[in-house]
């Protein structure tokens, strides 16, 4: 193989590496999930549990585990609150936290013992596959979750 030939190949292979890492991952591996689907038990390796109903309410426990957490005033005694998808609900492009939204690639849990912690979870899934789904309570999508932080579908639990 000649020096061109190589020299192509890593230029491809750098610009795949920081596509993945400088923001793009993110909105590659989205995925949509609807509501029926998030209810139910979300687990980490961390140690944290998320149980959604299709109500807009979860119960939780391991918040002191959560990274994204960290702002939030007493994380570890927080076990309840209210979700909602975000949502363009006025068609201008913004986003907000609507409860009426019956999917989304992202949400905010707020709870009502903290109402300044606001934790904004982003839905993965392979290439935005929504057979395997995972959840990542994040500041930033883009500088992904921590190896333990993500939350998958806890099968063996019953659903919501």
């Amino acid at each position: 193989m000649n020096v061109r030939a190589w020299r192509a190949m890593v230029l491809a292979a750098t610009g795949v590496a920081l596509t993945a890492s400088c923001g793009y991952a993110a909105a590659i591996h989205s995925a949509e999930i609807p509501q029926e689907e998030l209810a139910g038990t979300w687990t980490s390796f961390a140690g944290t549990s998320l149980t959604f109903t299709e109500d807009h309410t979860f119960t939780g426990t391991g918040f002191e585990n959560v990274e994204a957490m960290a702002r939030c005033a007493h994380p570890q005694t927080l076990s309840t609150g209210r979700w909602a998808f975000y949502a363009g609900p006025k068609g201008d492009g913004l986003t907000v936290p609507d409860e009426t939204a019956t999917r989304g690639h992202d949400l905010q849990l707020s709870f009502p013992d903290d109402p300044t912690c606001k934790v904004w979870v982003y839905l993965y899934g392979y290439l935005g596959d929504t057979a395997d789904p995972s959840m990542c309570p994040t500041k930033d999508p883009d500088a992904g979750c921590p190896p333990d932080g993500y939350l998958k579908r806890d099968e063996s639990a019953p659903r919501a």
